[in-house]
């Protein structure tokens, strides 16, 4: 049976060997291995194929930054001897339709490709347990003896004084945006919030970032938050951190945000809000199935993505165990191989990794300086900065650094983090030696391609000095 998509009134109760809800980056390729391992399979998606990553979060934003990145540059022409007759335009209807193009074919294709896997039924609705086995879609009930979890997350929207008075726009919402905002004013000074702000910025908007922490992306090293804050305030992006009292009213036909007393309101045509994320596990009618959850409703899982009930399984954000599109893929490898491969993977196996994609972008693996200080080992620590990168100054990018930290008992890589060009490329020179567990001395004595910002890596190693 080839796949098909049924309207979730039309069928009555049906059997399968596998249920997934949601066809995010771990469900649908799941999908995959299970039906070409013989299974029959019920994929459920309540609304779009592809999730988060796919439709309002990775390829559309980044598909965006990259536009952003283009128009910056153009504006730095002159900076590299090259001119143009007049001043750089931005026509954000076309930003918009390139996004919605990428967005719209990398779904196609992924529908494309469940339609073709042979004994899987795409079913479009609202998945809630009934007991342990079943699942009811709209007026159908589903059983089967493994069922999978891939719901995802959202937005947070918290009741923050007068949200309810104003219209307001989240990560997801942002991507239907038509217009090009005169003041685009961000709540949230972290990796979604920074990312629009500077993109928005190139685009031409006036741009206000508030945060209520005392810094920019709290869970960085300090010395991390304090460049990443420079390189914004640099592109005319005026920051407010320390905000203890944010609230929302309108003014005419702008929003006037108040964030801290004694300081004037930020007045903005558009309000982004990125507060944090919700997980979609609190309309699922886990209790009815007896699954666990904590208290931030994440479904707790073992080692192997195992819930407290046997036969179902959760993946992705829904799970607390990581808030990313590679930790999500890297769940349905986890469950795939314990289950179709005799390969007993775990979720301890797995090194931190993520990026922020500012301009210049943010790479980081492992541990933070703050953690590894709050460990209490003994640690090494190399740093260098972009100003003294031959690439870097080449590109005529020089913001940002290098810093790698090291168990100076073990010589173990204990993490690192790229704060230049190509930082979210460059860290993974350190991420694969982190797995094959090589000593930084590996690093110190690779020989990398000249010109390059990942040939200071080495250097780096070589010139490693206690941690303070």
């Amino acid at each position: 049976m080839t796949a098909q998509t049924l309207n979730a009134k039309t069928l009555s109760a049906k059997t399968f060997d596998a249920i997934i809800i949601g066809a995010g980056q771990a469900g649908s390729p799941l999908a995959g291995r299970l039906t070409a391992a013989g299974m029959s399979v019920a994929l459920i998606e309540r609304k779009l194929v592809g999730g988060t990553c796919v439709n309002t979060g990775c390829m559309p934003t980044k598909t965006m930054v990259a536009s952003a990145y283009a128009a910056h540059l153009a504006r730095r022409a002159a900076d590299y001897g090259v001119t143009f007759p007049g001043p750089v335009g931005v026509d954000y209807s076309r930003i918009k339709a390139r996004k919605d193009k990428v967005t719209d074919d990398a779904r196609g294709n992924l529908e494309a490709w469940i339609a073709g896997m042979e004994r899987c039924t795409l079913y479009r609705g609202h998945a809630r347990f009934e007991s342990a086995n079943t699942v009811r879609v709209g007026g159908d009930l589903l059983s089967a003896e493994k069922i999978f979890l891939n719901t995802g997350g959202r937005a947070s929207v918290p009741d923050l004084p007068g949200i309810h008075d104003i219209d307001y726009l989240t990560n997801s919402s942002m991507m239907d945006l038509d217009v090009l905002p005169r003041h685009l004013i961000v709540v949230g000074g972290s990796y979604i919030s920074l990312e629009f702000a500077q993109m928005f910025r190139r685009f031409g908007s006036e741009v206000t970032v508030i945060e209520k922490s005392p810094r920019l992306t709290g869970r960085e090293d300090e010395d991390v938050s304090t460049a990443i804050m420079s390189i914004l305030e640099n592109e005319g992006i005026a920051v407010h951190v320390g905000a203890d009292d944010i609230g929302f009213a309108k003014q005419g036909g702008d929003i006037a945000v108040s964030f801290s007393a004694g300081q004037p309101p930020a007045v903005g045509s558009h309000v982004l809000l990125a507060l944090g994320r919700t997980l979609n596990t609190d309309d699922l009618g886990l209790d009815k199935a007896g699954v666990e959850v904590d208290g931030r409703g994440a479904v707790v899982v073992d080692d192997q993505l195992r819930t407290s009930v046997p036969g179902i399984w959760a993946m992705g954000d829904c799970n607390g165990k990581g808030a990313f599109t590679h930790t999500s893929y890297n769940d349905y490898e986890i469950v795939a191989a314990n289950l179709l491969d005799k390969d007993t993977r775990r979720i301890s196996d797995r090194i931190e990794a993520y990026a922020l994609y500012i301009d210049p972008p943010l790479g980081r693996c492992g541990m933070t300086e703050t953690a590894v200080r709050k460990s209490g080992r003994r640690a090494l620590v190399g740093q260098r900065p972009m100003t003294r990168v031959g690439r870097a100054i080449e590109k005529g990018e020089t913001q940002g650094f290098m810093k790698i930290l090291v168990d100076a008992d073990t010589r173990e890589i204990l993490g690192c983090s790229v704060l230049g060009p190509g930082g979210d490329e460059a860290v993974h020179c350190v991420l694969d030696l982190m797995y094959a567990k090589a000593p930084v001395d590996t690093l110190a004595r690779a020989v990398h391609i000249h010109p390059t910002v990942s040939e200071l890596l080495p250097t780096i190693a070589q010139e490693l000095k206690p941690l303070a």
